[in-house]
């Protein structure tokens, strides 16, 4: 079952040989032993995050990511007297923002440039300037370039002032430990096909019972409506209100057991850490210098700068390294030009090497066609 080519991407992500075969075989979204595989799911789930903890449930919801996202967003605030405030630094937390303008949401948005981590007292600041703002919404790891958003301090900021805590760890869940309890995080959403390694089809919201349980009635949306997702889980023991992507739960349920093999998350993050620093050390050798400071960066992806030569596209360099078998990833910054490279997924140093060379190839050939 081999791949032609290694996705180099923030997800979907090239996965195991043993994920992709849990979906060889059909299940019935009624079938007591699917209902008590999605069960096992959602435990799974809480054990990673929660550990020992009864004030959390798992939530899972059809779709891409940005369905789960939405679910919360049109889900948990309150169509009277509920306010947002979203803090943004690139094109996920502009989503959010978008969200809440198309679902009638009022909306407070702090933005910083692309490349500036956002700024946990700027925050503290604009919420004491607003105190009708009732939640707070902030992307983890913002994939635009990379950046590790502090949400530690976010989350306390929140606290501090009463308000509800929305965490977008899509692309973080599962690469970097998250301690949701001791955060007082109220609703994190994360996806089957990032850091637990599955594909796509679903997300899943981890969500402070005492939080979601007041949230019924609040729906702007049929089919995303989270608490009666919720409900109907609860009690139908493990059944999704519409047809759920059966194979993909499958999937998922195997990536969970191999993200526990590995060692669980802390494991799962030292690796994807050494891509991570192989690869940025290994580019800058070949000419290639990370957008990012050290400091502010994520493991999960980084941003490049396109190389000061003339004669380099994206275009030829993409098309060069997936004839190599690597598939990597355009820019998404609108002030510099840049493309980015994923460490996630069943990725490895070795598979990083192997990259490096595949880069210093290309990188040679194009040299010799300008002389």
């Amino acid at each position: 079952m081999n791949n032609p080519y290694l996705l180099l991407t923030p997800g979907p992500l090239s996965t195991s040989d043993t994920v992709r075969e849990a979906m060889l075989k059909d299940w019935c979204t009624w079938d007591k032993d699917y209902n008590e595989l999605v069960q096992e799911i959602r435990a799974r789930l809480l054990a990673l995050a929660a550990p020992g903890s009864d004030k959390y449930t798992a939530v899972l919801m059809q779709g891409s990511g940005t369905f789960s996202v939405e679910s919360v967003i049109s889900s948990v605030i309150p169509r009277a007297g509920g306010r947002l405030f979203v803090a943004c630094n690139g094109a996920y937390g502009e989503r959010i923002a978008e969200m809440a303008a198309i679902l009638n949401i009022p909306v407070l948005v702090y933005r910083e440039n692309e490349q500036t981590m956002l700024n946990p007292d700027t925050i503290d600041k604009l919420l004491k300037q607003n105190p009708d703002i009732t939640h707070l919404a902030v992307v983890h790891c913002e994939t635009t370039t990379g950046m590790l958003n502090p949400i530690e301090d976010i989350c306390r900021t929140a606290k501090k002032h009463g308000i509800v805590s929305i965490i977008d760890a899509m692309s973080s869940f599962g690469g970097i430990p998250i301690d949701i309890e001791s955060l007082q995080i109220d609703f994190l959403i994360s996806s089957a096909n990032k850091c637990i390694q599955g594909v796509p089809g679903f997300g899943f919201i981890l969500a402070k019972k005492s939080e979601l349980e007041k949230c019924k009635g609040y729906a702007r949306s049929l089919s995303l409506d989270l608490y009666a997702q919720y409900e109907t889980m609860e009690e139908h023991e493990g059944k999704w209100r519409f047809t759920s992507p059966t194979h993909v739960v499958r999937a998922f349920h195997q990536a969970l057991k191999e993200l526990e093999a590995e060692g669980g998350i802390k494991a799962r993050n030292m690796r994807y850490t050494e891509n991570q620093n192989k690869l940025v050390l290994g580019m800058k050798e070949l000419g290639f210098h990370a957008l990012l400071r050290k400091e502010n960066q994520s493991p999960i992806i980084t941003a490049f700068l396109y190389p000061e030569v003339q004669s380099f596209t994206f275009t030829s360099f993409y098309g060069k390294l997936k004839k190599q078998g690597f598939v990597i990833y355009p820019g998404k910054i609108s002030e510099k030009d840049t493309f980015r490279i994923g460490t996630i997924g069943e990725v490895y140093p070795e598979d990083i090497d192997r990259l490096l060379t595949a880069v210093a190839a290309v990188s040679k050939d194009a040299e010799k066609q300008l002389i």
